[in-house]
């Protein structure tokens, strides 16, 4: 015959198995409702294509620089503009690459990283004064990357660093940072080139493409023109 006690130890695991089901049922519920109201990482961000620059901007920048005496920053933006590389190569240039000796070159070639391919470029003259007065300043030597980073371990500037201070720049002359970015600097002088003299094949060779149908979706040229002679058709 059960007694009380006995009673009480075998309805004890089933309490314990009770609490424990609840445990996990509420557990697992918690886990959805935070799983339904995770924010996308590009909630409020804009993900599309990112605008070049233009003329009275890359002015703005430049003037911004040459007063304020940041030599590093001058060169980047210099460079920047005139390889129209992706933020990946300029990033791996040594000083090795831009000159030949002591004298910048006013071409040079590199192999780009994500097609292996090699891209040649110019540098202009105002590009190659703020390179020499940055290396002298910083004391670089042949072998050294062109925009080495101050963080211990790290080689050269990250695209990450590079993307903050390319938004730092287009802050600073009031411009949204939410459309400019890395890609706004590889894409602003072939802009400016098409636009001038409608070239695709010659934009095609400056960006390194394999296929001038990047360079058309790279440029939104299709866009561009079709908005340009809509805008100049009177009805």
């Amino acid at each position: 015959m059960n007694t009380a006690c006995d009673r009480r130890l075998i309805t004890a695991p089933r309490k314990a198995h009770s609490d424990l089901s609840s445990f996990y049922k509420e557990r697992i519920m918690e886990t959805d409702i935070a799983v339904r109201h995770h924010e996308p990482w590009n909630k409020g961000k804009l993900t599309g294509q990112k605008a070049p620059l233009r003329l009275q901007d890359i002015w703005a920048i430049r003037v911004r620089l040459q007063l304020s005496e940041h030599l590093r920053d001058l060169a980047l933006f210099n460079l920047a503009i005139d390889s129209k590389l992706r933020a990946c190569d300029l990033m791996k240039l040594r000083v090795r690459d831009v000159s030949h000796g002591e004298r910048i070159a006013s071409r040079t070639t590199i192999l780009q990283q994500k097609t292996q391919r090699p891209v040649q470029f110019e540098i202009t003259e105002p590009t190659r004064a703020s390179l020499v007065d940055w290396i002298k300043a910083a004391g670089l030597k042949s072998e050294d990357h062109l925009f080495p980073s101050r963080i211990e371990g790290a080689a050269h500037l990250s695209t990450r660093q590079y993307a903050r201070i390319v938004h730092r720049w287009v802050s600073d002359i009031g411009l949204d940072t939410t459309c400019y970015g890395t890609h706004t600097m590889r894409r602003t002088k072939p802009t400016l080139i098409y636009r001038r003299t409608k070239n695709l094949r010659a934009v095609q060779i400056l960006l390194g493409h394999t296929r001038v149908e990047s360079t058309v979706r790279y440029l939104g040229v299709e866009v561009d023109d079709a908005l340009e002679m809509a805008e100049q058709t009177e009805v």
